[in-house]
């Protein structure tokens, strides 16, 4: 029987410089993506690559010294090079210096034009040349760039132009008829309110102040814009129109693509751009273009400039492969924006690799090797414990494949996470020292069964997000290959006893905090901007709290200062808040803060802003209503450990009960929620 396909990319990346650890989580999602299907039985195409033409690249070549393509080559096997550290497993490169490609681009061009798409004009406004983006005037923010803040110049020169207009209304047919297209939904508005519903502007598609790119066959002094050029490596990449009828077959089997991961910030030409651009050339549309949130600094987005990018190369050479893309997938929900901190790559490293994962591996083998000679153990009947962990097991399966096929990499991790700990709790609950000690032998045995058979299902389950422990776990287990498939984790026992365990060493040592940090300073993964001044916002912790335009309760750092005027750049957020009226110990210990955990949420009927939440606080469960539904889906809340204000008087919005309010943090229009560490139980108090 034939495979079911599956068709993902990442963007191409611009390789002007080196890649930092933002373009690794890109990558680092799609393979994971890529690998779960591969799991799941599809034929997988997954492509990424680098967007290699455009004056940007014959600056910094002329700069070096060098001719565009030299200076390329070093600069692409470093980031290939990146990707083989990472474990990315990607089945094509595409390089828009190729042929395969840039023919492709010049045929596409010459159709467009001869079928009235494509024009001859003069264009004239401001261009932002690290962007690669032509800006009107409105769209200009304080006269920079809007997307990198620098500088913008005025230029005037012949173009040619795509009529983006006569697309418009088909494209926001598309939008209503295939609501899944735009992921997270909340980016189809803004592509709305901000880019279409001001008029459409038609799409520079050429440019003649400079030469390095794929030229126009009828005007060669002309060069096919950026957007035109790049984005079509989805579909020659694959053989569209290459006249060879191999490579053809090729792209009929897997287009239409069924994802483009994207950064939210080029969301914009993949949404809007992209989508019309194959309707004049008569192709289906992508089913779904995600645009994931940015890592961030503690200064704000990764930017060169203020020397606070990541070199993904140092840290996977510090803590491996595994370790970096669990941390990349697990610390944020996937669409939403994180911030990076020395402090959470080690604790969650510590926290969830060394205590929980490596320490169920280590301690499970070691008592198999001590009780049964290193033997899989043959079961006797399961108990009640046993029945419920195998459950537990399997419905852990049906979630993570739920999650993973909306591309919630976080919660799928959440999710497995709950059984990793589940088990370490089980062998804590079943003593198989104490069933030794007692010689009770059947029982004993069927515990270390449950143990191993436990660890195949995690084994499997974490394949996709790291690969080399996986890997590991089975050789050292003596899981057979059929026990390492996908289709095996729907049977907990298909685990076949005699099995040989190895013991071995911890596969995540425990990390020294003080140690890392001082280590990751000198990596750049804590640098401030060049002002020497740190944002507060996304990163802070504590604040005062507002109410928002619907009335509901959220604490937040920052919005104070916002209101003010002050805005967040330097260090002025940060003067505000010391010059704030101070308070004692006393006043402060008035609000009761506690840890609690998202059970359900919901939206509040007849409002956009409002999510009604229910809070479990350990000693009972809270229903909590928060003006965030504008910045997170209910499901992407779900199992959220958050901290929760809860002796404030109860209120009632939208005719909703809320009594409590849970902690976030804004900065420049962002809300974000503070969480803690799953460590902590429910109820415990923040002090």
């Amino acid at each position: 029987m034939d495979k079911s396909t599956f068709y993902i990319t990442t963007p191409i990346y611009y390789p002007n410089d080196k890649l930092h650890i933002g373009h690794a989580y890109t990558t680092v999602a799609a393979d994971a993506m890529a690998r779960y299907k591969r799991l799941r039985g599809y034929d997988v195409m997954f492509l990424t690559g680098t967007d290699e033409h455009g004056q940007k690249i014959q600056n910094r070549a002329r700069e070096a010294g060098k001719e565009p393509l030299v200076f390329l080559d070093e600069i692409i096997e470093w980031i290939q090079n990146l990707w083989r550290q990472l474990d990315i497993s990607y089945d094509d490169f595409i390089r828009t210096t190729e042929e395969r490609h840039t023919q492709v681009v010049a045929k596409i061009f010459e159709r467009l034009v001869d079928q009235g798409d494509i024009y001859l004009g003069d264009y004239e406004g401001w261009y932002c040349t690290p962007c690669e983006s032509f800006w009107t005037e409105r769209e200009l923010r304080d006269g920079k760039c809007p997307e990198c803040g620098r500088d913008v110049q005025y230029v005037k020169e012949d173009s040619y132009f795509f009529r983006m207009s006569k697309y418009v209304d088909r494209l926001l047919a598309y939008y209503e008829e295939h609501p899944e297209f735009i992921q997270p939904e909340s980016r189809k508005n803004e592509m709305i309110n901000n880019f279409i519903k001001p008029g459409l502007l038609d799409l520079c598609v050429s440019r003649t102040s400079f030469d390095w790119g794929i030229h126009v066959p009828r005007s060669p002094e002309h060069v096919v814009y950026v957007w035109l050029d790049a984005l079509t490596n989805y579909i020659t990449a694959i053989g569209y129109d290459s006249g060879n009828p191999q490579l053809e077959a090729k792209f009929a089997r897997y287009w239409p693509a069924d994802v483009h991961l994207v950064g939210k910030e080029i969301v914009r030409f993949h949404t809007i751009y992209w989508p019309i651009i194959l309707m004049a050339l008569g192709l289906p549309l992508p089913k779904k273009v995600f645009g994931h949130g940015w890592f961030l600094m503690k200064d704000g987005k990764m930017s060169k400039s203020k020397g606070n990018v990541i070199d993904p190369f140092l840290l996977v050479e510090r803590y491996g492969s595994d370790a970096v893309r669990y941390f990349l997938l697990r610390e944020v929900p996937f669409g939403q924006d994180g911030v990076f901190t020395s402090e959470g790559l080690v604790e969650r490293l510590n926290y969830d690799l060394a205590n929980d994962f490596g320490n169920l591996i280590h301690r499970s083998a070691a008592m198999i090797n001590r009780f049964n000679q290193g033997i899989v153990a043959n079961p006797g009947d399961f108990e009640v414990a046993d029945e419920e962990l195998a459950e537990l097991a399997v419905l852990t399966v049906q979630n993570v494949e739920q999650h993973m096929d909306e591309m919630q990499f976080s919660l799928a991790l959440v999710n497995i996470w709950k059984l990793v700990r589940q088990v370490n709790k089980y062998i804590d609950e079943t003593a198989p020292w104490a069933l030794a000690k007692a010689g009770n032998q059947e029982r004993l045995e069927t515990v270390l069964y449950v143990m191993a058979a436990s660890i195949r299902v995690a084994s499997v389950l974490v394949a996709p997000f790291m690969p080399r422990a996986a890997a590991s776990i089975g050789k050292q287990f003596g899981f057979s290959l059929v026990e390492q498939t996908w289709a095996s984790l729907g049977d907990f026992r298909a685990l076949h006893p005699g099995g040989q365990v190895a013991t071995g060493m911890p596969l995540f040592p425990r990390l020294d905090m003080a140690v890392e940090l001082e280590t990751l300073a000198t990596l750049g993964a804590n640098r401030q901007d060049m002002k020497g001044k740190e944002q507060v916002g996304e990163a802070g912790r504590w604040g005062h709290s507002h109410k928002d335009t619907a009335g509901a309760q959220t604490a937040s750092v920052g919005e104070a200062e916002k209101h003010k005027g002050n805005g967040s750049e330097g260090g002025q957020a940060v003067e505000n808040i010391e010059n704030k009226d101070q308070i004692g110990i006393d006043v402060f210990g008035q609000v009761e803060l506690r840890v609690g955990q998202v059970r359900s949420a919901e939206k509040v009927e007849k409002t956009d802003k409002l999510l009604k939440l229910k809070i479990d606080l350990g000693t009972e469960v809270r229903q909590v209503v928060s003006g965030i539904a504008q910045y997170y889906t209910p499901e992407s809340l779900v199992g959220q450990k958050v901290v929760v204000v809860t002796n404030l008087k109860p209120v009632r919005l939208r005719g909703v009960d809320s009594n409590g309010m849970i902690l976030a943090a804004s900065q420049e229009g962002m809300l974000k929620v503070v969480t803690v560490s799953e460590e902590v139980p429910n109820g415990a108090v923040v002090k």
